[in-house]
């Protein structure tokens, strides 16, 4: 299995020496989370790093195959357990190679050794030259091939398959320039690296297509090998001392093939990097480095082998973004040159196999798991508790939780109480055990208010001591948040009669303290004891009554206390005894009320405004209570009621000197002169009198009055400007002294004078109206006279109520028909000596019709 080891160090470069003396706090505030996490390959491999050291590695997606320095070859799963070895050499085994089945392996060793055979058979080739081979490649699809093709690296690059006759043929593809160190084989495409550059040959057309010369010519290509890898069929990316380049293969226009090769490559990205490159991997869109690193020592100025570097980057056309850079420690770093490491990936999963001779370390990337770990290692709990949810679900739940509760832990070290009680509503959720826990753990510390207002109280519930505990804390403190749990829990979550009875025990240190109160009745509310909390309530004058007695119908209580709830609120009272006058009585309430005349009143008026006949045997009251209270509402009552005794009302209001309402009572009382003369003699407002005269339309008021006011000028002005279209002013302007100086006379004489002409103007106006009107009615009556009558069967006679038309029409027979549609037969109708010269109809006569009832045809 992998051992999970402290192997990989996240480093940032550029990284400044003041940076590094920053607080620990600072410095895990601005660290980047790892892309990769790092596992060391151990079981089997392990005992065999120990007598022997590592070579070369390929991958396959099902297991690996691993290279020794003693000519070895071991198969291994996935975890390092060896499960086949292969004695191949007693030298350093140099490359293995395997096609995309991973049935076949091809091996070369030092000692010019080649092997290419089946996992399961060892029928193959077999082959030892006399120079090292240090690189061999299959066909990826070696094993479904019958040419069976393969290709060998040493001083030149050949290319071997089988004929027809099962025989291996071998074909020479490139010579003369140096050791051949690198091969990778993708589809119909084979890149090699030699001593000058990297070629690539076509497989299916037979043709190298390219040649990239290498940058840095002075390095020894032996000590700072190339690395190769396809990132895709089409794509190769050369790595070279501390130069990238990535290369794009793609077919030439057919038009300008000619004698050239069918493909071309491109350089698409070129870069230089900063360490010397020993490995290369695609992931994605990026590209996995690994770095061989050397640096400069402080102490002493020289030169040193550092651990080894593993970069994700993001290349640019002529640069690289870095995103990830880890120093890997590995075993003996110290000791290791650029050629003894090797980067080897696997396509079915990202993972990266980093080969050194005495380590092997895997790098994958992190998966969700690993981002939450992280984060909570850096103590990010809200950020892991949201990565958590999103990732688990329904599925891992327990985890959440876990992740939840040590975030909770967290907050409480910090203090933070109020926002760990938050976090335990979505920490928690259903379990009440874990519930209580915190409950009890929050009551240790001194801080259940904090978690109080989020304790579940739905279907979902805790036990009902845990509520009591809670409520009992904030009663020894806080009596408002005590209040506040009482309105917002509901009141079976706990023991009612519990609280009850902790509330009365304060109360009796504190009788007056009114939210004790306001919640004690409450309390009896959630118990149903409403007389007990409205009495509470009335003693409080509390807003909340009126609802409590409407909510619980507890009108057959208020009936002893409605003087109390008229004190509290005179409008909410009355208005609610209004609403409900089928539970207490008009009857019941006026006699509560007795004593209280102005709360009586109050309550009369509102009766009075919505029904005017319901308190009716309240009016004659009334007039004194409007009288003493309200008086401004005094003479639209009287205007109003018909119940009013106008005898005790004139009384009254003669008695209180209330002239506006004796005038209105003597008036409706008949006596309109009486009314008339205290407007002129005790208001002394001619305006007031004009227009009673005119309300009661009377001539003889209007002499009254007109002879009042003829030695007065001011209210000879007001009669010349107001009666012109009452009385004829004449009989007012004759009667005016001579000599009398009179206010503004010119003005109301061209008032009465423009009044005259109007009136002239309007009859004249109204009479032709009145002439076209008639015209036209009668001229529709005619062309309505004229129109012919329906006569049939279903009429008949008027007179004698048969049919008017005979059974045989053949017969000559007379009928008379009128105007308003009554018909007879005209022997019915009285005999001619006896009518007139012109004829009517007899039941229209008979009911005073109009001129409609007239014969129309005969």
């Amino acid at each position: 299995m992998f051992s999970r080891c402290t192997i990989a160090e996240v480093e940032e470069r550029g990284r400044k020496s003041s940076e590094e003396s920053s607080d620990d706090s600072e410095e895990e505030e601005n660290e980047e989370e790892p892309k990769l996490k790092y596992e060391r390959l151990t079981n089997g491999v392990t005992e065999i790093l120990q007598k022997d050291a590592a070579s070369c590695m390929t991958v396959h997606d099902k297991f690996l195959a691993l290279g020794t320095h003693f000519g070895k070859v071991f198969l291994l799963d996935i975890q390092g357990n060896v499960t086949q070895k292969f004695d191949i050499s007693p030298v350093k085994i140099n490359q293995i190679s395997l096609d995309d089945s991973g049935e076949h392996v091809g091996i070369c060793s030092e000692d010019g050794k080649v092997q290419v055979f089946g996992l399961y058979t060892r029928e193959g080739f077999h082959e030892n030259f006399d120079c090292p081979i240090k690189i061999v490649a299959l066909h990826p699809q070696f094993g479904r091939s019958s040419s069976k093709q393969f290709v060998t690296g040493g001083s030149k690059l050949q290319l071997y398959e089988r004929n027809w006759l099962n025989r291996w043929k071998t074909l020479t593809l490139h010579e003369g320039e140096g050791t051949i160190t690198n091969i990778k084989w993708r589809a119909n495409l084979i890149a090699w690296a030699n001593s000058v550059g990297v070629k690539i040959y076509d497989i299916s057309t037979r043709q190298r297509i390219t040649n990239v010369l290498r940058d840095n010519a002075s390095l020894r290509p032996d000590m700072y090998p190339c690395s190769l890898c396809w990132k895709d069929s089409t794509t190769l990316v050369i790595g070279w001392g501390t130069s990238v380049k990535i290369c794009a293969v793609k077919e030439r226009d057919p038009t300008e093939v000619r004698d050239l090769p069918s493909r071309y490559v491109e350089i698409v990205s070129a870069f230089d990097t900063e360490f010397y490159i020993s490995g290369l991997g695609p992931l994605g869109d990026q590209l996995v480095v690994l770095y061989y690193v050397k640096e400069i020592s402080d102490e002493t100025d020289k030169e040193f082998r550092a651990r080894p570097r593993l970069d994700i980057i993001q290349p640019l056309p002529e640069a690289c973004e870095e995103s990830s850079s880890d120093a890997l420690t590995v075993r003996h770093f110290q000791e290791n040159e650029c050629r003894d490491y090797g980067l080897e990936h696997s396509e079915g999963e990202s993972l990266f196999y980093i080969i050194s001779p005495k380590d092997i370390v895997v790098a994958k990337e992190r998966d969700q798991d690993d981002h939450i770990d992280w984060l909570l290692d850096k103590k990010k709990y809200e950020e892991a508790l949201m990565a958590a949810e999103i990732s688990f679900k329904n599925i891992k739940r327990h985890e959440v939780q876990k992740i939840g509760i040590a975030y909770i832990n967290h907050l409480v070290e910090k203090g933070e109480y109020d926002v760990a009680a938050r976090k335990c509503q979505k920490v928690l959720g259903k379990n009440m055990e874990l519930w209580e826990n915190e409950v009890y753990r929050f009551k240790t510390i001194g801080q259940l208010k904090a978690i109080s207002q989020y304790l579940p109280r739905g279907d979902l519930r805790l036990r009902p001591a845990i509520y009591e505990m809670i409520l009992h804390e904030f009663l020894k403190s806080d009596f408002e948040g005590f209040a506040t749990l009482i309105q917002e829990w509901p009141g079976d979550l706990y023991n009612n009669m519990t609280v009850v009875q902790a509330v009365r025990d304060h109360l009796k240190n504190d009788p007056n303290n009114r939210t004790l109160l306001t919640t004690l009745a409450e309390l009896y509310t959630y118990d149903q004891r409403y007389d007990r909390a409205l009495k509470i309530y009335l003693q409080l004058r509390h807003k909340d009554v009126y609802q409590l007695i409407h909510k619980h119908n507890l009108f057959s209580s208020i009936e002893d206390k409605i003087v109390l709830l008229m004190d509290f609120d005179k409008e909410k009272a009355v208005d609610m005894l209004l609403d409900n006058e089928d539970k207490i009585s008009i009857d019941r309430v006026v006699e509560e009320l007795k004593d209280r005349p102005e709360l009586l009143h109050v309550y009369l008026h509102k009766l009075f405004k919505r029904d005017q006949h319901k308190g009716q045997k309240y009016h004659e009251k009334q007039i004194s209570l409007y009288a003493e209270y309200d008086r401004p509402n005094l003479l639209p009552f009287l205007r109003d009621s018909t119940h009013c005794p106008l005898e005790k009302a004139l009384e009254i209001c003669q008695q209180r000197n209330f002239v506006e309402e004796t005038v209105f009572l003597l008036s409706r009382m008949g006596n309109s002169r009486r009314a008339l003369q205290m407007i002129m003699e005790e208001l002394h407002d001619v305006d007031k009198a004009i227009e009673f005269a005119k309300e009661q339309d009377d001539a003889e008021l209007w002499e009254d009055l007109i002879s009042y006011s003829i030695d007065k000028p001011s209210f000879i002005t007001g009669l010349l400007n107001n009666i012109g279209t009452h009385v004829d002013p004449i009989l007012l302007i004759h009667r005016i002294k001579e000599d009398m100086e009179i206010p503004s006379l010119r003005d109301s004489l061209v008032k009465i004078l423009q009044d005259y002409n109007l009136q002239i103007l309007l009859r004249e106006g109204c009479k032709k109206i009145l002439v076209a009107d008639s015209l036209s009615l009668l001229k529709k009556m005619q062309r309505t006279q004229m129109r012919g009558v329906r006569v049939d069967e279903e009429n008949i006679c008027e007179a004698c109520h048969a049919p008017i038309l005979p059974t045989d029409t053949a017969k000559v027979f007379n009928v008379v028909v009128f105007h308003c549609r009554h018909m007879f037969h005209k022997e019915c109708l009285p005999s001619p000596s006896t009518i007139p010269a012109v004829q009517f109809c007899n039941i229209c006569s008979a009911k005073r019709r109009g001129p409609g009832s007239a014969i129309m045809e005969i």
